[in-house]
Order: structure tokens, then C-alpha cells, then sequence
């Protein structure tokens, strides 16, 4: 059984080890990994394994393992064996899973549509992510579509939870909304979010010379500038901005420039997860980190869990939907063809409009 590893001090190195074969206990159930998605979020997993405990979800194996850790990844998977009542073999799964063939699972708080898994290295860890849903009770589910779901999904729920922010908060008084690194597929959800709704603030997009094309094309930017020119970006305005690369030189710059008008800045993502991290220039008392199962695990209690997801799921599929139009899907051969390209992908060389599958 193949695993894929991250060297925990240098991101950019990976490695494939040998794992082990596992029997399971009572209770207890075999997933046959199908496929997975990997794309710029799963870096910012790795940038914050120890301090939001993503390396905690999947211990590795191999010789050193102390110095390497598993990213998580969303996906699909089989249940192949079960000695659990309630998850029969043949089931349908769709959730958080490691780069690898096989996992084993816990399954508790079993329903028709999900569980969570009960596993005892994974009961500290945020509810959100331990929950699998069970596919084939979905009305319509249809495998045809499950590249989309891995790949946008979750991203896009993301860029709801955002958005479900900044409209609690009023939109922090902004009469603007300037999204860094505007052609990730976070950005771009958010960004179809925002223009779907007539209360929202105008739009910005701030991107790489080599997006912008792509940006303006989406149709969802009211207006988009390269890091170069982020200078005639309104300073004018009352500002939120949204930063889902972790840039310290684009973030000090846009802050500067917008001073006082910098009304909140919303950290999501770290794609450039080489920057340092405490840059002269970024009004630190008006940005925070966004969480986003902790923002979940708070709507869920406010709204029920009926509500959220009704909410959530409408979001999605009207994101997703947009982005259809111009995302391209890219299959690789397994952990062997994760591993050709992953240097590529930690340092933000894949194309902006090319999703990344794992088929294993």
C-alpha cells in the first residue's frame, strides 16, 4: 500500500513509502481509495499541519516519520470490508481522506446520508472534517460529476462561509471587495457568490499578470488589476479584503495604499507559503485568520444543520456551475503521478484554470 508524504520542513519535497496492511476490529470498516482532488488548498493544509493540526488526521509511516507528515485530501472512496452493522460493503463515500489506498474507519453517529468517524487520533479534530457522507442516499447523485465535487466543492463551501461572514458583519461598511490571488478556485467560488448577490459590494480581483486574461474572462470581477498595478485600485472606498495567497509584499502594498479605507482583511489562504509572515505595512488589528469548520460548526448551531446545508449546497451548485464553463480536469496516475507534478503545485506553477485528480 502506497503512501504519499510531505517533508514538513521543506514543503516543495515528497516521498512515496510502503504502509502496511491493516486488519480491523469490531466496529470498524476498509475504504478502497477511488480518487481524490489536490489542488492549492491542500498546501495551505500543510502550511498550518501543526498549527491547525492537519498532520494529526493521518499518522505516517516509513522510516523518519517524525520529519514527514500526510496531507489531507478530499475525495471518494468504497467500503470494501466492514465488520460495523450499519456501513455495509459497496457504500459510497465522499470526504477527508490521505493520499494513499486504503483507510480505516470508526464509524459512529451513523444516519442514512453520513457518520463520523470515531477513529481516537482523530476525536480532537474539527467535527467537519471527520463527517463522511454516504453518496448513494443522495437523490440523483451521479458518479459523473465526482471530479466536480472534489474538486470545487469544499473550496466553494469555503467561499460561501466567506461570503455568509462579510453579510454578517454587514460587509465591514466596504463599498468594495478586493480578492488577492483571484483565479484560485476559492476566489473565483466567492467571487460568483458576490456577483449573484445585488447587495454585495463591487468586486475587485487582484491576480498575476499571467491571469489576468483568465480573471477578466470569468465575468464575475466588476474590475481586476495585476499585483503590479494594485495601485489604481480605489483608495477612496471603504475596503474589505480578502487574501487567499499569504503574498506579505502584495498584502503590505494593497494595505498601504488603501490606509484608513482598509476596513478588515480576511486571511483564507496561504498559497505563497514561502513569505514570511509579519510584514511592516499590513494593519494587523484589522486582519484575522479564517477558519472556515469553525465558522461551519457555528452557522450549524445557529441555523440547524437542515438549513445550513440547504443554504450551503444551493451556493455550491450555482458556483460550481459558473466554473464548469472553464475548468479543465487533469488525471493522474496515482501517488506516482501526484509526485511528478507536486513540486509544481507547492510552487503555484499548475494553470489557474486546471484541476488536479488523483485516480488511484
Amino acid at each position: 500500500m502506497q503512501e504519499f508524504q510531505t517533508n514538513k520542513q521543506d514543503l516543495s519535497k515528497s516521498r512515496i513509502v510502503e504502509a502496511p496492511t491493516f486488519e480491523l476490529a469490531a466496529g470498524e470498516a476498509r475504504l478502497k481509495i477511488d480518487r481524490f482532488a489536490f489542488t492549492a488548498n491542500n498546501i495551505t493544509y500543510a502550511v498550518l499541519g501543526d498549527k491547525l493540526k492537519y498532520w494529526h488526521f493521518f499518522q505516517p509511516h516509513g522510516d523518519n516519520a517524525e520529519d514527514w507528515g500526510i496531507i489531507p485530501v478530499w475525495g471518494f472512496a468504497d467500503v470494501v470490508e466492514s465488520k460495523c452493522d450499519d456501513l455495509p460493503v459497496g457504500d459510497r463515500l465522499f470526504g477527508y481522506f490521505l493520499p494513499s489506498n486504503e483507510l480505516k474507519v470508526t464509524p459512529t453517529a451513523v444516519s442514512a446520508d453520513r457518520f463520523i468517524d470515531a477513529s481516537a487520533h482523530r476525536s480532537h479534530l474539527p467535527p467537519a472534517y471527520n463527517m463522511y457522507r454516504r453518496v448513494l442516499s443522495e437523490p440523483g447523485y451521479n458518479k459523473q460529476y465526482d471530479d466536480e465535487r472534489m474538486l470545487l466543492f469544499v473550496l466553494h463551501l469555503t467561499s460561501y462561509c466567506i461570503q455568509d461572514m462579510l453579510q454578517q458583519n454587514n460587509w465591514f461598511g466596504a463599498k468594495q471587495i478586493v480578492i488577492i490571488s483571484a483565479s484560485s478556485k476559492t476566489s473565483t467560488g466567492l467571487a460568483y457568490g458576490l456577483e449573484a448577490d445585488a447587495d454585495a459590494p463591487t468586486v475587485v480581483g487582484l491576480t498575476s499578470a499571467r491571469n489576468l486574461d483568465l480573471v477578466k474572462s470569468l465575468g464575475a470581477y466588476e474590475q481586476a488589476y495585476t499585483y503590479d498595478n494594485l495601485g489604481d485600485i480605489d483608495p477612496t472606498l471603504p475596503t474589505v479584503v480578502v487574501d487567499m495567497s499569504a503574498n506579505t509584499d502584495v498584502l503590505s502594498r494593497l494595505h498601504t495604499h488603501l490606509g484608513d479605507n482598509m476596513r478588515f482583511c480576511s486571511n483564507v489562504g496561504l498559497t505563497h507559503w514561502e513569505e514570511p509572515q509579519q510584514v511592516a505595512g499590513i494593519n494587523q488589528e484589522r486582519s484575522q485568520m479564517f477558519f472556515a469548520p469553525g465558522h461551519i460548526q457555528q452557522r450549524i448551531k445557529e441555523l440547524g444543520a437542515q438549513e445550513f446545508d440547504r443554504r450551503s449546497i444551493a451556493y455550491v451548485m450555482h458556483t460550481s456551475a459558473k466554473s464548469r464553463e472553464w475548468l479543465k480536469v487533469k488525471e493522474l496516475d496515482g501517488v506516482a503521478g501526484l509526485a511528478e507534478v507536486y513540486a509544481d503545485i507547492a510552487n503555484g506553477k499548475i494553470p489557474a484554470d486546471e484541476g488536479l485528480v488523483v485516480v488511484m
